[in-house]
């Protein structure tokens, strides 16, 4: 018997994610909040070069049932979403990366509200949305608390060409999705402003540091960020010119204003609500962030990218 698996928004990723688990023989159900696929091309916008196979079917009501969901929202939206679907009583897979401006929860501490923890997985990891969708080969973390579900999800979505591995440290891996994304700003802004490869690199590496100390101090492993949810994804979105973070950074570092930027753009750019709900969060827990403190105060115009790179690289020279 068919899986049936319902992908719940149709943004780039969400496009992305149906076409794949498509390639699995499963039925699809991809939720659109208003756009369904243009009769002739069988394209949503989102991503417009990628036909939707045969067994993809889009509506713009939420799924009666589901084996499985993957929420694939911009995550300031899933409280809205979760009561259409937690009565569904089926694994949760949640697809967005960040942490939620006025509580400062992270995807899976929103959702706990709704389904049991046991029923929660997060998917994170070096994934461009056009390339999965074109079935180029990719890697990328199923984790939940409840390892013999993330295990079943990677038996059921694994193919050839997109390997899901498993994580017992959904904080962890949550940190390291949303924290990557301020690191791409502050590694484009670099670039941007001409400071040079090495600078970016170094953000890099130090930007590991902080997701480690990060994940130390709010409950998950060091040992996770080493991984595709933490230095993968980190790589990716820091170099990456595809990457609405890393290119919002270049922009800033031209000198152009934030407000500016974000009035040209269509699609959300987690990092810029992300930034200052993470950095109260570890300021709540007394972790010191440099990167992400700075980077918060470029993108509220309290600094320049020249005051930035002077504050960063006047302080103390730690022991590695």
């Amino acid at each position: 018997m068919k899986k049936s698996i319902a992908v719940i928004g149709a943004g780039a990723w969400g496009i992305a994610l149906a076409i794949h688990v498509a390639r699995t023989n499963a039925n699809v159900y991809l939720w659109s909040r208003k756009e369904l696929p243009d009769s002739n091309t069988k394209t949503l916008s989102r991503l417009k070069n990628f036909p939707l196979p045969d067994n993809i079917q889009v509506h713009n009501s939420f799924p009666k049932g589901a084996d499985l969901i993957f929420l694939a929202v911009p995550l300031q939206f899933i409280r809205s979403i979760l009561p259409n679907i937690s009565s569904l009583q089926c694994p949760i897979i949640v697809c967005c990366k960040g942490v939620e401006q006025q509580t400062l929860k992270f995807p899976s501490e929103i959702i706990e509200e709704f389904v049991p923890k046991q029923n929660i997985a997060i998917l994170s990891g070096p994934n461009f949305a056009h390339e999965v969708a074109a079935n180029l080969p990719t890697a990328s973390v199923i984790a939940s608390e409840n390892i013999q579900m993330a295990q079943e999800i990677s038996d059921e979505i694994s193919t050839f060409n997109f390997r899901f591995y498993k994580n017992d440290d959904p904080i962890g891996v949550q940190i390291g999705g949303a924290a990557k994304n301020i690191f791409a700003i502050a590694a484009g802004a670099a670039i941007g402003a001409g400071l040079g490869e090495n600078a970016r690199a170094s953000l890099i590496t130090r930007g590991i540091s902080e997701l480690s100390r990060l994940s130390l101090g709010l409950g998950g492993s060091p040992k996770t960020l080493s991984g595709l949810a933490g230095l993968g994804d980190m790589i990716l979105t820091c170099t990456g010119t595809s990457s609405r973070n890393y290119s919002l950074g270049i922009e800033l570092g031209n000198g152009k204003k934030l407000d500016a930027i974000l009035k040209e753009r269509t699609v959300v750019t987690e990092g810029v609500t992300t930034t200052p709900a993470l950095l109260k969060r570890a300021q709540n827990h007394h972790i010191d962030v440099p990167i992400i403190e700075t980077v918060a105060a470029i993108l509220s115009d309290k600094i320049t990218i020249h005051q930035a790179k002077e504050r960063l690289m006047s302080r103390p020279i730690p022991f590695e």
